[in-house]
């Protein structure tokens, strides 16, 4: 296990138990008491946990842990929901997309797709995903303004709305924290949760891609109500009853 999949399960444990041991968690990741130590001292110098005599507490900002500890969590479902959720974008699209892991993979898949190498364009306000489209000749990019959020390398703020109100785009991708039928698409931070909406706003067609853990949830700020997103693309795991509840209020859904 490396260190962050080791740092990304101890913020996991804290979130889930909020309190944690070192002697728990050393038994917990099948590693030494040392390591556990060196890894709470750490994690607590980046303010992302409070260090107790013996173990830890969780803070707050343990519930939006930053995008680089996020990776990890339903990987295999992430890829295969990129994949499909690629397959929505034409050649010559204009594309938004916020950041996130999901969207993340989304724009991997979109840089790679055959089916796209005559050139698209992306609306984002992520820099990580700025950066990485950036060296694909094929792509046009475009990144909003905003102050950069280090939990999640998005631009929020009201400097990207003087972007945002100058395109149009084909279709938006949201990853969201949560997604639930009666409140919508929402987000731990208000910042991202306004400039998501945004997106929303310019946009025909809007995707929400999300796994199924984040599916009959909300989180603190809403982006969007459920009638403003046309598709969920998702995974397998997703209960029939739960895709019929999204399909029943004018959601398409796709499980991946």
């Amino acid at each position: 296990m490396s260190r962050y999949d080791r740092w990304n399960a101890i913020m996991e444990l804290l979130v889930r138990e909020g309190r944690l041991s070192v002697e728990e968690a050393a038994r917990a990741l099948e590693v030494s008491t040392a390591t556990i130590r060196r890894d709470l001292d750490q994690l607590a110098q980046q303010q992302m946990l409070m260090r107790t005599r013996g173990g830890a507490v969780a803070q707050s900002v343990s519930y939006d842990l930053p995008l680089r500890y996020k990776t990890a969590r339903h990987a295999d479902e992430k890829h295969r929901i990129a994949a499909a959720a690629a397959e929505l974008v034409t050649p010559g699209a204009v594309v938004g997309l916020n950041g996130g892991t999901t969207t993340s993979e989304l724009a991997r898949a979109l840089a790679t797709l055959a089916t796209l190498e005559s050139g698209f364009t992306v609306v984002t306000n992520a820099l990580n995903i700025a950066a990485e489209l950036t060296v694909r000749q094929h792509v046009k990019i475009v990144v909003t303004g905003g102050v950069a959020r280090q939990q999640s390398y998005e631009l929020i703020g009201p400097l990207a709305g003087g972007v945002l109100e100058q395109v149009t785009l084909d279709v938006a991708f949201l990853g969201v924290d949560a997604l639930d039928v009666e409140w919508g698409a929402s987000a731990h931070h208000e910042g991202e949760a306004g400039v998501n909406h945004q997106l929303v706003s310019r946009a025909a067609h809007v995707v929400v891609v999300a796994d199924s853990s984040k599916l009959g949830k909300r989180a603190f700020a809403r982006i969007c109500p459920i009638d403003e997103i046309d598709t969920l693309v998702t995974d397998a795991r997703l209960p029939d009853e739960s895709a019929a509840r999204f399909a029943d209020a004018g959601v398409k859904v796709i499980r991946a």
